[in-house]
């Protein structure tokens, strides 16, 4: 199973109530920790992550905090994933990487797994940071969509 980190979910989360700061403004660490119901040290560890990467930007003073460098239309998932959680890939055969993996001399399907890799990568990335920002559509289970009404015929 593929499986992103809490961290790199955390981050998302982050990234989020940062582009709803007001007019690109900035968003302190204990702000944004009330906000998303996180941990300040987690957000504090998040947002440095994310400022490491580029993603956002850190300012220090009075009015300091940390800002979006782009708008999260422009930002791909992929970017975020890779911040927080390092190259995409479903195995450590990435991109025919050596040194990761102990069979590596024997394997039978060594750089085979490249073109998994690069699909997952190619569908992340068409996935914007706003994409996942957006108002969730809300589908209602099966089990709890009420039934039509009947109008019962008339007699004549």
């Amino acid at each position: 199973m593929l499986r992103l980190s809490k961290l790199t979910d955390y981050a998302v989360v982050v990234l989020t109530r940062l582009e709803e700061a007001e007019d690109g403004g900035v968003l302190t660490a204990p702000v944004l920790a009330a906000a998303t119901g996180l941990g300040e040290p987690t957000v504090s560890k998040v947002l440095k992550t994310l400022a490491h990467a580029g993603l956002v930007e850190g300012r220090r003073g009075a009015s300091g905090g940390y800002r979006l460098t782009r708008p999260l239309a422009e930002m791909p998932l992929t970017d975020v994933i890779a911040a927080i959680d390092g190259p995409i890939a479903l195995t450590a055969c990435v991109d025919n990487a050596a040194g990761f993996c102990d069979a590596e001399a024997r394997c039978p399907v060594r750089g085979r797994w490249d073109p998994v890799n690069d699909a997952i990568r190619r569908a992340l990335s068409g996935i914007s940071m706003a994409d996942l920002a957006g108002v969730p559509a809300i589908v209602p289970h099966p089990e709890f969509v009420p039934a039509p009404r009947l109008t019962p015929i008339a007699a004549e």
